[in-house]
């Protein structure tokens, strides 16, 4: 039977929103955390992380910094029994062509194929309103709206668009919504 997802926006949702990080040491994380993803995972969620890094595609920094951020992540979080099962990034900027840089719902399809996902069954939290329509567009059971990083101006500039979206003060709210309601 195909596994449900969470799909985690990164700057803004997982860790503090910081004009484009790309130093490992500048990682910091939404409190609360990785106590909110164990319990995720122990429910049987897979979790990854999809995020638009277009810092790479601007040339203020390159894959290898992204990656040593997502190193920095991994190891931080496993510390704490975390594991993800994959990282999608979109490096391109906004004016350039990109085949998964959100709202496109292709990383999530691609995840879905390589890992056997119901996306159905599946939820995305994010702090902006291309992290819902990623969830809209690929037929994800709920997209979430943290109000950390963009989130509380997300809610406040752009409500009358959240659609379904369930508004939550930060991830560990997010994730709690999520053990409460998913069926």
């Amino acid at each position: 039977m195909p596994s449900p997802a969470i799909f985690l926006d990164r700057d803004g949702t997982l860790i503090a929103d910081k004009h484009y990080l790309h130093k490992p040491e500048e990682v910091e994380f939404i409190p609360g955390s990785a106590e909110a993803l164990r319990s995720l995972q122990e429910a049987g969620f897979l979790l990854f992380i999809v995020t638009n890094q277009s810092g790479v595609g601007r040339g203020y920094f390159t894959m290898a910094d992204v990656d040593r951020v997502h190193a920095h992540i991994e190891a931080e979080l496993a510390a704490e029994d975390v594991t993800f099962d994959g990282f999608y990034v979109a490096p391109e900027a906004p004016d350039q062509p990109s085949r998964g840089r959100k709202p496109s719902p292709a990383f999530l399809q691609e995840a879905a194929e390589d890992f056997d996902l119901d996306l159905a069954r599946s939820y995305i939290i994010g702090d902006k309103l291309i992290d819902l329509e990623t969830g809209w567009n690929a037929g994800c059971a709920r997209s979430l709206l943290v109000r950390t990083g963009y989130g509380s101006a997300t809610e406040e500039n752009q409500g009358d668009q959240l659609r379904d979206a369930v508004v939550v003060d930060d991830l560990p709210a997010a994730c709690e919504w999520i053990l409460a309601n998913a069926s």
